[in-house]
């Protein structure tokens, strides 16, 4: 596969007529990227619904692979789609699964159905409850093993003939690499899949099973679970993961997490007060607290072009903003919106109120300036007096997103500056 890959860029390449836009190195990033893009699938996985409902999916995968979790995710995604799922616990085998699902149901308010017994008999039983409720959409857990087996495949066989699926999906490990193919042809000779759930993609570089698997069997992703949390669950998009794998971001995505984590009117007016020079550390501290909610710190500065490698590569998470947090909360009100007040006496006096150094406290105040610095350049010709201000090239302009996705750097710029605050 990778020769044939390599083959198809060469010859790409050499046949193209030299762009007066691009120089040759772009060029060749512009052929691996269209190549990439059309292995992946091409364009993103589109969700249609059955004339009568409920529609169904059926989830079928190996134990171990975040099956019945992917189950739960993919429930609060149509539920976010404005539609009203029902849960199917058909894993009778495993003595948890049920109650997990369960546990994960309540959580994202969604009800789950399930009896013991014949796992066939559940499924379909599962199936007239949906009709009962007045439920349009069917998620059907099926038992998994730690390998293939041939009871397995004919239970989830059967399973599949009296629920009749309208999407089959296959959930497989990210972190399984090739071997996830190998899983991809077998399910798929049984079930025929329609689709497929890669789990724990939370990197760029567990890219290779995205690659193979749909190279091999020919059916798209269609989704993607990058973390643990229920929320860390997307839409597959081609396009996107290219651009991940080769380094130049994911804003896209991005913007659509931010866009649901934050209020339109506050990312309106943090963006303009970001873009007039008159973002406070109060109004950092405000922003820090929203990011959060966009999921862990890390994956975001990875969907963000032109962010160094160290800074992509590095584990942030909640506690390396716990010293800035503590920082600024240690500020008085006066500190947060005039940093330049802060002399020697203060910065100690913040250091001790924060379980830090004076050094750490004056880090801190000089990124957060040089970051204004930047947004007012960013900005130039914009806020109340410039008129429009400018939007980022390549993105859809106004909506304030692109201001938080550099903020977002700079709170990774932040935490990445910062040692951990010690053990109590």
């Amino acid at each position: 596969m990778t020769r044939e890959v390599v083959a198809r860029i060469r010859s790409a390449a050499i046949g193209a007529t030299r762009s007066q836009a691009l120089d040759a190195s772009q060029q060749v990033v512009k052929i691996v990227n269209a190549e990439l893009t059309r292995i992946l699938g091409g364009e993103t996985l589109r969700i249609t619904y059955a004339g009568r409902p409920p529609t169904v999916v059926l989830m079928a995968g190996l134990q171990g692979s975040g099956k019945t979790t992917n189950a739960a995710k993919l429930a609060r995604w149509f539920k976010a789609q404005g539609r009203q799922p029902l849960l199917v616990g058909a894993d009778l085998q495993r003595p948890a699964a049920v109650e997990q699902l369960r546990t994960l149901g309540r959580q994202i308010d969604v009800p789950v159905f399930s009896e013991p017994g014949d796992p066939v008999v559940t499924a379909a039983h599962g199936l007239a409850e949906a009709r009962r409720l007045g439920r349009d959409v069917l998620i059907v857990d099926t038992a998994g093993r730690l390998a293939i087996d041939a009871e397995m495949m004919e239970q989830v066989r059967m399973i599949s003939g009296v629920v009749a699926p309208h999407y089959t999906f296959l959930v497989v490990d990210a972190m399984t690499g090739q071997d996830a193919v190998g899983v991809a042809e077998v399910f798929h000779r049984t079930l025929a899949i329609d689709g497929v759930i890669l789990s724990k993609l939370d990197g760029a570089a567990r890219g290779g099973a995205a690659l193979s698997v749909k190279e091999v069997i020919g059916r798209p992703i269609a989704f993607a679970s990058t973390g643990e949390k229920l929320d860390a669950f997307e839409q597959f998009h081609p396009d996107r993961m290219a651009g991940r794998i080769l380094g130049m971001g994911d804003m896209l995505t991005l913007i659509e997490q931010a866009e649901q984590a934050f209020e339109k009117e506050e990312a309106e007016e943090a963006a303009a007060k970001l873009m007039e020079g008159q973002f406070t550390l109060d109004d950092f501290l405000d922003q820090m607290q929203q990011l959060k909610k966009m999921g862990p710190l890390g994956n975001l500065i990875g969907m963000m072009p032109g962010m160094p490698k160290e800074l992509k590569g590095a584990e942030i998470g909640d506690d390396e903003l716990k010293p800035v947090e503590a920082i600024i909360r240690s500020m008085t009100m006066e500190e947060r919106a005039q940093p330049q007040l802060i002399n020697g006496s203060r910065r100690t006096r913040i250091a001790n109120g924060s379980g830090t150094s004076p050094s750490d406290v004056n880090r801190l105040v000089k990124q957060f300036s040089e970051m204004q610095k930047m947004m007012k350049r960013f900005g130039m010709g914009g806020g109340k007096k410039g008129g429009k201000r400018r939007g980022v090239p390549g993105l859809p302009p106004g909506g304030g997103m692109p201001d938080l996705a550099e903020l977002t750097g700079s709170l990774g710029a932040a935490a990445g500056g910062f040692p951990r605050l010690p053990d109590r």
